[in-house]
């Protein structure tokens, strides 16, 4: 599903370049879950943002469902994202303008789906995470938790390859942690592949495999051992 090969990134910073990612070596396999963790400036973000077509990176291969991921035009870049990848961020990212309907059916509309086909499934995967009655309410009537199974169900949707989670859990309470990890364990059972960066050590655990960074590589792998 993921294979990136001797990966190099770097970033120009006060007229010097700043190596990010150093010979990142990776596969992971389609219906994987999988949790990337590193402190602060190890590469994670970088890794994410080149995983998700985001950015793009200097040198190395990255093949995503077989497909090369590499000098895309932004509308390519655009197209593939749209095709492969669903977003969880730890900010939610919902628009503000929008109830919970809206914001979940915004990716259908992206994808030229009529108006009330694309609220029909909304409304479907509303009720997936538990949140059907929430449909027509706004982001601002929301708890935290609330927001984040809207926002799954917002990647979700157009039924992606691969989710791709940045610190889904950090904004939030133990209890609400688990409801979502339960939700991300329900979608990798059912054969979608999950990635995870997180720094709790509770969250790596519940994933099959640990993906540990330090200063732009790659130091380990291990199997994690579900509590």
């Amino acid at each position: 599903m993921i294979y990136l090969n001797k990966i190099i990134k770097s970033y120009e910073v006060g007229g010097h370049f700043l190596q990010v990612l150093k010979n990142v070596n990776l596969e992971i396999d389609k219906g994987e879950l999988v949790s990337i963790m590193g402190s602060s400036g190890s590469g994670k973000s970088t890794m994410l943002n080149i995983l998700g077509i985001l950015d793009s990176y200097d040198s190395g291969t990255y093949r995503l469902n077989n497909t090369l991921i590499k000098n895309l035009t932004e509308k390519k870049a655009a197209y593939y994202r749209n095709q492969f990848i669903g977003f969880v961020f730890q900010s939610f990212n919902l628009l503000s303008f929008k109830n919970a309907m809206e914001n979940v059916a915004l990716p259908l509309y992206y994808q030229k789906v009529n108006r009330k086909k694309r609220n029909i499934k909304a409304l479907e995967y509303l009720e997936m995470v538990g949140l059907r009655d929430w449909a027509y309410h706004m982001p601002s009537e929301m708890s935290g938790g609330q927001k984040q199974r809207v926002a799954i169900a917002r990647a979700l949707i157009s039924n992606p390859k691969v989710i791709l989670a940045d610190e889904p859990t950090g904004a939030l309470d133990s209890k609400t942690t688990m409801e979502v990890m339960n939700i991300f364990k329900e979608v990798n059972d059912n054969g979608m592949t999950v990635i995870i960066v997180t720094h709790e050590n509770e969250i790596s655990k519940l994933t099959d495999r640990v993906i540990f960074l330090k200063d732009g590589r790659i130091i380990d792998r291990e199997v994690a051992i579900a509590s």
